[in-house]
C-alpha cells in the first residue's frame, strides 16, 4: 500500500495534461479530433492509466475515484465501446449488457465502463461460433454477409432468447430468427427463422402479396413482457412501418394466425425504425421510442417517443396524434421526411455545446438513435441507452447512457449530459440562477448541427440573453421555462459534463409540442487547461 502511495504521489506530481485524461478515457476506436484541439503525448496517457489502476486499488471505489471539495464525492470512470443499435438485457448476476448490429455485444456493471465483448459476423465470434453455417438460411434470403440489430431476452424457462435479423440493404428483403443460449455471453443456437419481408410478386406471412409501402421489413426486434406478463415483440423499419405481435413465452416465437401482426406507426417508406418498448410502473404508460431519419453523420437521426396505456397502442405524441397515421406521402420523393418530421416527442438529435469560456471543450452528439431504455426497479430510475457519433468524427460511434426522469405531464425528459452516477432528488432550487448554454432540438429531421447559445437564468425568475422569458422551480428539481408563450416543463439537477470534467447545474424540459430543451452551466477551466 505505501509504494502504491508513492507512485501515486510521483504521477501526481507530474502535473498529467487534462487533455491526456480525456484520451485515455475515450479510448478503444479511432476517431478524429475537433479542429484546435490539444493532442495527448502517449507519456501522460501511460502515467494515467497507472494511477486510475493505483487508484482503484487504494479506494476501493470502483467506476468512481475520490474528488476533493464540491457538492459531489466521486469523478466517474468511462470505458468506451462501439455496438451499433445497442438493446440492453441485464443478468441474473447485475450484469448489464448491450447487443447490436454486427454481432456485437459488450457489458458493464454500472453503465460507465463498457467492455466490447463479441464483434463480427465471422466464425469464432464467441456469441455463435459457427455463425456462417448456424445462419446461413437467413444470410441467403437476405443476400447479406452481415446481420443487424440483435435483442436479448430471458425468458422463463431460464434460457436466453437473442432475436436476430439480417436485411439485404437496398431493399427490405429480410428474415429474423432466434437462437437460444443457456448463457448470456453464449454460444447460441439457431431455433430456426421466424418472418420473412422482401419476397416481391410473392404472398407475404399475411397471405397477400407482399408490398414494401405497407408491409414490414423484419428487422429491428425488441422482445418485451407487458405489466400483466404478456410476451410481446415490437419489429420494423422504413417499408410499412413499425409493427407489434404476441409471442409465445414456451417458445420463444410468434403466436400462430397474426402474419406480421398490428401496425403502431409509419408506412410508404417513412424513415422510422428502431423500436423500443418501456413500461412505467409510475406513469402507468407504454413508451414506444423511436428513431426518425437516417443512421449516418448525414442522415439527422434522432430519437422520439409516444405513449399507450396498452402494450399494441394506440400510440400518440404529445399533441394527442395517433402515431399510425403518421406515414410518408406517396405523392413525394422516397423517403419523405417532411411528411413525418412533426410528430412523436423529439427527445434529442445532433447538437454541440460551445464552451464560453474558450478552452476547447465544444463536444456533441450526431446522429444520435436506435435506443433502447431500462427501468432500475431498485432505485426507481429510468436511462435511455443509445449508440450517437460524434462532431468532426466521420462514422466513428460509441455507446453512451443517459438518465431519464419524467416531467409533469408523464412525458420522458432526457439529462443533458451522459450518465455519471448524479442524481435527481440532488437539486437545490437556489443554485439554479446563472448562465446556460441552451440547446434547442426542435422537431427538424436535418445534417444540421445545433448549436448551443448562452442565456441567463436571473434570480428573479427571468430569463435573458439569446431567448428571453420566465422560469420557476418546483419541488424535486421540477423546473419550468416559458419562452415565446410556450411553457417547457421537465427536471434540473447536476449531472457530469465529460470534457469540463466536472459536475455542474443542468435542466430538460419539454414542451406541450413534443420539442426538447436542454440547458447546461459550462464550469470555467481549471489551471490545468
Amino acid at each position: 500500500m505505501t509504494a502504491l502511495s508513492i507512485v501515486v504521489g510521483r504521477l501526481l506530481r507530474r502535473r498529467i495534461p487534462l487533455e491526456g485524461r480525456r484520451r485515455l478515457r475515450r479510448r478503444g476506436s479511432s476517431r478524429g479530433d475537433e479542429p484546435g484541439r490539444r493532442r495527448m503525448v502517449r507519456a501522460a496517457g501511460g502515467a494515467l492509466a497507472v494511477l486510475v489502476a493505483a487508484g482503484a486499488l487504494l479506494t476501493g471505489c470502483g467506476a468512481f475515484g475520490e474528488k476533493g471539495g464540491g457538492k459531489e464525492a466521486w469523478v466517474p470512470v468511462f470505458h468506451e465501446a462501439s455496438v451499433h443499435d445497442p438493446s440492453i438485457v441485464r443478468d441474473e448476476n447485475g450484469m448489464f449488457y448491450v447487443f447490436g448490429s454486427h454481432l456485437a455485444a459488450a457489458k458493464s456493471p454500472d453503465l460507465m465502463r463498457w467492455e466490447l465483448i463479441a464483434s463480427g459476423v465471422s466464425d469464432g465470434n464467441p456469441l455463435i461460433p459457427n455463425v456462417r453455417e448456424e445462419l446461413r438460411e437467413t444470410l441467403e434470403w437476405a443476400e447479406s454477409d452481415t446481420l443487424w440489430a440483435a435483442d436479448v431476452i430471458r425468458l422463463p424457462d431460464g434460457k436466453y432468447y437473442m432475436y436476430y435479423n439480417a436485411c439485404r440493404g437496398d431493399s427490405p428483403r429480410s428474415a429474423m430468427g432466434v437462437a437460444l443460449a443457456d448463457s448470456i455471453e453464449g454460444p447460441y443456437r439457431d431455433i430456426g427463422i421466424i418472418l420473412k419481408s422482401g419476397m416481391w410478386g410473392e404472398p407475404s406471412e399475411d397471405g397477400t402479396v407482399y408490398d414494401a409501402r405497407v408491409h414490414p421489413n423484419v428487422v429491428d426486434p425488441h422482445v418485451f413482457f407487458d405489466k400483466d406478463g404478456k410476451l410481446w415483440m415490437v419489429y420494423g423499419s422504413y417499408s410499412g412501418g413499425i409493427f407489434i405481435l404476441e409471442m409465445d413465452e414456451t417458445t420463444g416465437k410468434p403466436l400462430p394466425g397474426q402474419g406480421y401482426g398490428k401496425k403502431l406507426v409509419g408506412g410508404n417508406h417513412s424513415r422510422i425504425e428502431g423500436p423500443y418498448m418501456l413500461y412505467s410502473p409510475d406513469t402507468e404508460y407504454y413508451y414506444l421510442f423511436l428513431s426518425f431519419g437516417g443512421l449516418d453523420s448525414f442522415g439527422g437521426y434522432n430519437i422520439r417517443v409516444a405513449r399507450s396505456k396498452h402494450p399494441d397502442g394506440p400510440f400518440v405524441d404529445a399533441e394527442g396524434v395517433d402515431m399510425a397515421e403518421v406515414k410518408a406521402d406517396p405523392a413525394k420523393p422516397l423517403f419523405d421526411d417532411a411528411s413525418i418530421e412533426p410528430f412523436g416527442v423529439k427527445l434529442m438529435g445532433n447538437h454541440r455545446w460551445r464552451d464560453p469560456h474558450g478552452a476547447f471543450r465544444e463536444f456533441g452528439y450526431v446522429s444520435p438513435g436506435h435506443n433502447s431504455a431500462w427501468y432500475d426497479e431498485e432505485t426507481g430510475r429510468y436511462y435511455l441507452i443509445f449508440h450517437s457519433r460524434f462532431p468532426y468524427s466521420g462514422e466513428r460511434h460509441e455507446i453512451r447512457v443517459h438518465q431519464m426522469v419524467f416531467n409533469e405531464q408523464g412525458w420522458p425528459v432526457v439529462v443533458p449530459f451522459r450518465y455519471g452516477g448524479e442524481r435527481p432528488e440532488d437539486a437545490d432550487p437556489e443554485r439554479i440562477a446563472g448562465d446556460y448554454e441552451l440547446v434547442n432540438h426542435g422537431k427538424d429531421i436535418s445534417a444540421e448541427v445545433k448549436e448551443s447559445v448562452p442565456i441567463r437564468l436571473e434570480a428573479d425568475g427571468t430569463i435573458s440573453g439569446s431567448v428571453s422569458g420566465r422560469w420557476t422551480a418546483g419541488d424535486g428539481g421540477k423546473i419550468r421555462l416559458t419562452l415565446s408563450g410556450e411553457d417547457y416543463d421537465g427536471v434540473w439537477l447536476r449531472a457530469w459534463d465529460p470534457e469540463a470534467e466536472a459536475f455542474t447545474e443542468t435542466f430538460s424540459a419539454l414542451s406541450g409540442k413534443g420539442i426538447a430543451l436542454w440547458g447546461a452551466r459550462r464550469p470555467e477551466p481549471s489551471r490545468e487547461e
